[in-house]
């Protein structure tokens, strides 16, 4: 990947981290920790690698998104704003009352969400179905699949791990949001998920490692993916909750709640600041 499309990289992250917290601010309440250590995951499936048309977003030969952690759907709301399927002035209006936006994505009525989610564990199942449903009708598109490291605490989770490499669905491509906080506190305190790459080997994946904040690293992975044959694919991304925000960073009580003003202008100073740094 040349320094241009990296640095055009590194600018739409920043810009999806001014959508989250335009988002939740303006809501009053949603997450912003987990939507901020993905932002760069966000940018990098949006803009390089997924096979998308926003002005044909239910195209049959499109690649499959699923936000399995569909708490974090204010990043992907920003994601798809600025790929172009809704205009981003919808982003004010998130949870509000009548508007596109719900809490978490909703795919009868938001352009580009594919599937529903929200239920910790049940996104996975849901893409294992259409990597499936995609190799039974001879199709190539691919399924991409972002959990969050508490979520797969889950047990279905695994199950559909399980049945994907049962199936050999080398069409599918999950992506670990791997930030080490979840609502109650350090993942490893609450139920340890290590080693995780020899879980998801011993279910029959091939597994990659990846800075999550790091495009020629994140490339290298997902070219690892598209390579793979036979397997599913499992992308560990290492991340940091609340990633852009000084004061977000690594602090496990800004899971789930909304910047109060003062929060907001020092976190949008600081994301600006570091967008006019890109420019």
């Amino acid at each position: 990947m040349d320094a241009e499309k990296i640095q055009a990289l590194r600018r739409m992250a920043a810009n999806i981290r001014l959508g989250v917290l335009e988002g939740v601010y303006n809501a009053k309440s949603g997450h912003p920790g987990g939507s901020l250590s993905s932002a760069d995951l966000f940018a990098y499936l949006y803009f390089h690698e997924l096979h998308v048309d926003p002005q044909n977003p239910k195209c049959p030969s499109r690649d499959r998104f699923v936000l399995s952690k569909g708490h974090c759907a204010p990043g992907l709301y920003a994601a798809l704003a600025h790929k172009g399927y809704f205009s981003p002035d919808e982003l004010k209006k998130l949870r509000h009352i009548g508007a596109m936006l719900q809490g978490h994505p909703d795919m009868k009525g938001t352009p580009g969400v594919d599937m529903s989610t929200g239920s910790l564990g049940q996104g996975i199942s849901a893409a294992v179905g259409m990597a499936l449903a995609g190799k039974m009708d001879g199709q190539d598109y691919r399924v991409y699949c972002l959990l969050g490291d508490g979520e797969i605490q889950e047990g279905q989770v695994w199950e559909a791990c399980m049945f994907a490499a049962h199936r050999n669905l080398d069409n599918l491509c999950l992506v670990l949001d791997y930030n080490g906080l979840q609502i109650d506190g350090d993942v490893a305190q609450v139920a340890g998920i290590e080693p995780l790459g020899g879980k998801f080997q011993s279910f029959g994946f091939e597994v990659a490692q990846a800075d999550g904040h790091d495009f020629e690293s994140l490339e290298q992975a997902f070219a690892a993916a598209q390579s793979c044959k036979g397997k599913p694919f499992a992308i560990i991304a290492k991340t940091v909750k609340g990633k852009g925000v000084s004061f977000m960073e690594n602090q496990a009580g800004w899971h789930g709640k909304a910047p109060n003003e003062e929060q907001y202008h020092k976190a949008m100073d600081e994301l600006n600041a570091a967008l006019a740094q890109l420019a």
